[in-house]
């Protein structure tokens, strides 16, 4: 669960981030007789070994850095990646609307890169179960790379397939055994029905898109299958601010859109959604019945950058070498 290497004082194999008087943030693995430099100054890592954590080692040169172990979020943002990551701040809204408690059993679809992996994985805890499943086998390598990292090894609850949702599902679970499903794909709509089947009742399906136009479909389609009571969707927005003296002020940048949530429950067997008092879009036809036109929904078309297998390659090379340098110092420890 990666517990030990997230308290104590500083040990070789460490992750440990270096954040200088200007608030900008190295990360570092630590290993005895390592060297840390920048093009103006540089310390041996052997300075933080056994030091706890909250650190100032100060340089010869004398810059200054602040020593602590990234937090989840941290690394999140600068981990190895081939698709596009889940925000943390999204990511927490998933765990807090979701309600993905200790012991839950979820299913995820559409792993990418691992960032909600992790935090699914911390809120259900060893006892719980975690079904993700990846279309492509490359993004499911470099997910699974990036939570063993962060966990230290492969967390007892985590299950892996590639393959798509429609085919996995229905053979990895039991009908109505499953407390909650996030999805995080190009079009969720085409698996309502599998999600229907393997959701037990008053189970939640929370699902991620990137566009109104998704948002839309998404949400008419629910209603069609009349099953799921009626969805909520939101979106969440971040503004840091600058805290300085008098300055005291909204920063200039935020992280604003990143994507869309839906969520719903399941009904019981048999049970019809009671009627709502407003009139959904006429016979969820959405812009002017133009939804049954669109056979293909491709990142191009809902204005994702496409990733390139060049890229993919890069990062699965990055994201070894890592793994690589972690099981060398876990072996040196071990002797």
């Amino acid at each position: 669960m990666g517990q030990a290497s997230r308290r104590g004082p500083f040990r070789p194999g460490d992750r440990v981030q270096l954040t200088d008087h200007k608030g900008r943030m190295h990360t570092i693995i630590l290993q005895e007789g390592g060297y840390f430099n920048t093009h103006k100054t540089s310390f041996y890592h052997d300075e933080l070994l056994g030091q706890p954590e909250g650190t100032v080692v100060t340089t010869k040169e004398g810059a200054t850095y602040l020593a602590v172990r990234p937090l989840l979020s941290d690394y999140v943002m600068s981990m190895p990646r081939g698709a596009a990551v889940v925000y943390p701040k999204d990511a927490s809204q998933i765990i807090q609307f979701g309600d993905i408690f200790p012991g839950a059993r979820v299913v995820e679809a559409g792993v990418g890169s691992g960032a909600l992996t992790l935090s699914l994985l911390s809120a259900i805890g060893p006892q719980g179960s975690l079904l993700s499943v990846e279309r492509r086998e490359d993004f499911a390598q470099i997910a699974q790379g990036n939570v063993d990292l962060w966990f230290g090894g492969r967390h007892p609850a985590w299950d892996v397939q590639v393959g798509d949702l429609a085919q996995v599902l229905p053979t990895a679970v039991e009908p109505h055994s499953i407390d909650r499903i996030v999805l995080d794909m190009l079009a969720p709509w085409e698996n309502l029905q599998v999600c229907a089947d393997a959701l037990a009742p008053g189970g939640v399906l929370l699902c991620y898109v990137a566009t109104v136009t998704q948002l839309s479909r998404l949400a008419e389609d629910i209603r069609k299958t009349q099953l799921f009571t009626e969805p909520h969707a939101w979106e969440s927005q971040i503004r840091d601010w600058h805290l300085e003296g008098l300055a005291v002020r909204p920063e200039h940048r935020m992280v604003a859109h990143t994507g869309f949530l839906i969520t719903c429950r399941r009904l019981a067997q048999g049970v019809t959604p009671p009627p709502v008092s407003r009139r959904p879009a006429k016979e969820a036809q959405g812009l002017d019945g133009q939804w049954d036109e669109v056979t293909d929904w491709s990142p191009e078309q809902v204005g994702e950058r496409p990733v390139s297998d060049k890229k993919v390659r890069r990062v699965a090379r990055d994201l070894q070498a890592r793994t690589d340098y972690w099981l060398a110092d876990e072996s040196t420890q071990e002797a």
